[in-house]
């Protein structure tokens, strides 16, 4: 089963790039971000021609998460716990059965900058409440995974400046503390099991030329439970795509599971 997540960036925007990709990739599963519509005005149709079953966690202009998936869902959960009168749509999260039952959860973590204020407060609140949600689904001794835009560079390594990200949420001390502490858990971080060293990034700025210096930071994460670990083929980043026509700021990273 292959299972990607990807960082649109706009749903209007991406709405040719976005099939060209999956008619190209194939993946079983994708998990979408930055989706930017609501539920009722997002193009179901170009997926569902596609063998696609679609859900959505949509919100207005901003924010925004979906799963696309040629698997039956089921159990399909919106918003992240913790907290009833967070707005934002950043969690979306289901059961896709293949071989066997796979709980996915698809995140949109919060960017935090800038720093200090009340954005960064959101995010490292937001992160705490997923170490509780992390930590439950650990509990329950199945296979599942955790993918998505997380902003958060784990280490140096996984910014081509990490200088120029010092001071930033994503590279904070704080924020890979409690990146860190949901890693603990004992998940696994599928692109760096697979991969090691630098260079290797999924996303690159729109300004300053970004894409043509690799001037990159990788902040797209999968995080496996044990058994879906055990389950692991591979793990990749299409990065080439940053470079097609009318790209993302993001690329997909995708795994591959025996399932």
């Amino acid at each position: 089963m292959k299972i990607a997540t990807f960082n649109i960036n706009g749903i209007k925007a991406r709405a040719e790039a976005l099939p060209r990709w999956l008619d190209e990739a194939q993946p079983d599963v994708v998990l979408l971000q930055e989706i930017k519509s609501v539920d009722e005005n997002f193009p179901r149709e170009l997926f569902e021609e596609r063998g696609y079953n679609v859900e959505t966690h949509g919100q207005k202009s901003f924010n925004g998460v979906a799963i696309l998936s040629k698997l039956p869902l089921e159990d399909v959960t919106l918003g992240l716990p913790g907290d009833d009168e967070d707005e934002q749509a950043r969690w979306i999260e289901a059961t896709v059965i293949g071989k066997q039952a796979l709980r996915i959860c698809g995140l949109y973590l919060p960017n935090g900058n800038p720093v200090p204020g009340p954005k960064y407060d959101y995010k490292l609140a937001w992160m705490e409440r997923l170490y509780h949600r992390a930590r439950d689904l650990m509990a329950r001794e199945e296979p599942a995974l955790m993918a998505g835009d997380y902003n958060i560079i784990p280490q140096a390594e996984d910014a081509a400046r990490p200088d120029a990200w010092r001071e930033d949420a994503l590279f904070r001390p704080e924020s890979r503390t409690a990146f860190r502490k949901i890693l603990n858990l004992g998940f696994t971080e599928a692109f760096r099991a697979c991969a090691q060293g630098p260079g290797h990034y999924s996303f690159w700025d729109y300004q300053a030329g970004a894409w043509n210096r690799n001037d990159g930071i990788r902040i797209d994460h999968f995080l496996l439970t044990p058994q879906a670990a055990d389950l692991m083929k591979d793990c990749r980043i299409d990065a080439e795509i940053r470079g097609h026509e009318k790209p993302s700021d993001h690329v997909p990273v995708w795994v591959d599971l025996d399932l």
